[in-house]
């Protein structure tokens, strides 16, 4: 299995780091290739995003790639973020966050099943063309926004996928009666959908309501199919409800014409970090379960093993006390993922002394 990875900047690389030593042959047991390409700040810059494109290019060849958070400078002048370019390269169409309860740390709502944020990894607000003009004296501001009705296929198809392998809801959608040519594309999509999956619970909403109805509906397991702005603002939310960001990966995903993932990226959902960085208290979950993540998305059945055992052991070392100081505890983040690794090694140890696989162990979370 191959894997790209990308490094990044300040704790975000720090991060990447840790997760690397849990994808080590010595923790898993098996090799993987992997193949590195800086997209640092500092080499964004000389090399004029070109190594963004070649990274974009590397992981359309091996179908996966690992990202560290980086850097976005302010200046409209400068390199950006990468994120975008990345997702126009490689095609992506959803970008899947996914809440979930951590064991032994309160949410601060009652939360209790997972909760999917499955968003529009393109277009609508962001790539938008922007201007200013004076008119009648006054400064306007201009945005033109645009969707694909392939897109919106993409992201209702795959919420309704997802939700059946959660067996959840596809709850919410947009603001369809405000804007019926626009947004309506998307909840025409979402309703095409329904019907393509009959045994898929659906619930649409207005986002305005989704945002309301959450705090009701939150202990159940939910699927919520967003545009790109709407996705982008409802998975910091939705993740937040479960206490912390640290408890969940981010996936951007391609397609291919059968709806299977041609290319999977997976990343932590949170930034770089800079008041954290070089102090060893940044949490690195996020990050290991971002390389779990992945390794659910391979056809080898030692990674979808080694996927499920990286989940368990990072969410078990949170209920037995081993917690960063963001969840309230005092463990550093390289004495967390020794604690992972250690977890890992004795599952894997356990699983093949018994001479079985655990169940489902392609199940992707």
């Amino acid at each position: 299995m191959q894997i790209v990875v990308t490094d990044g900047d300040q704790t975000g690389q720090e991060l990447l780091e840790q997760s690397l030593r849990v994808l080590s042959p010595d923790v898993l047991g098996f090799p993987l290739e992997i193949l590195r390409f800086d997209l640092s700040l500092e080499n964004r810059r000389r090399t004029h995003n070109q190594v963004v494109s070649d990274a974009a290019q590397a992981m359309k060849r091996c179908r996966f790639g690992l990202k560290a958070a980086t850097i976005t400078p302010e200046s409209k002048d400068d390199v950006g973020s990468p994120n975008a370019l990345l997702r126009n390269e490689i095609e992506g169409t959803v970008i899947v966050r996914t809440g979930r309860r951590m064991p032994g740390i309160a949410p601060p709502v009652g939360v209790y099943l997972p909760i999917s944020v499955v968003r529009m990894a393109v277009d609508d607000a962001y790539g938008a063309k922007e201007w200013r003009a004076m008119e009648s004296g006054d400064e306007v501001a201009y945005r033109t926004e645009k969707i694909s009705r392939k897109v919106c296929h993409g992201v209702a198809e795959y919420a309704f996928l997802h939700a059946e392998r959660l067996h959840a809801t596809v709850f919410g959608g947009p603001k369809f009666t405000v804007s019926p040519v626009y947004e309506g594309m998307f909840k025409e999509e979402m309703d095409a959908a329904a019907l393509r999956h009959p045994d898929v619970a659906y619930e649409p909403q207005l986002i305005d309501a989704t945002y309301a109805l959450l705090l009701v509906k939150a202990g159940e397991a939910l699927v919520i199919p967003a545009l790109n702005r709407d996705g982008d603002c409802l998975s910091d939310l939705v993740l937040q409800m479960f206490g912390s960001l640290a408890g969940a990966e981010s996936l951007l995903l391609s397609f291919d014409d059968q709806w299977q993932p041609k290319v999977v990226m997976a990343e932590a959902p949170h930034g770089t970090a800079p008041s954290l960085f070089g102090k060893n208290i940044a949490n690195p979950m996020a990050m290991i379960l971002a390389t779990a993540s992945l390794l659910a998305y391979s056809d080898e059945e030692a990674a979808q093993n080694a996927s499920r055992a990286i989940y368990e052991s990072t969410l078990e070392a949170v209920a037995s006390g081993v917690k960063t100081t963001d969840l309230g505890g005092s463990t550093g983040t390289v004495e967390f993922t020794d604690e992972v690794i250690r977890r890992v090694r004795t599952k894997l140890e356990v699983w093949n002394a018994l001479g079985r696989t655990p169940s489902e162990p392609g199940k992707r979370r």
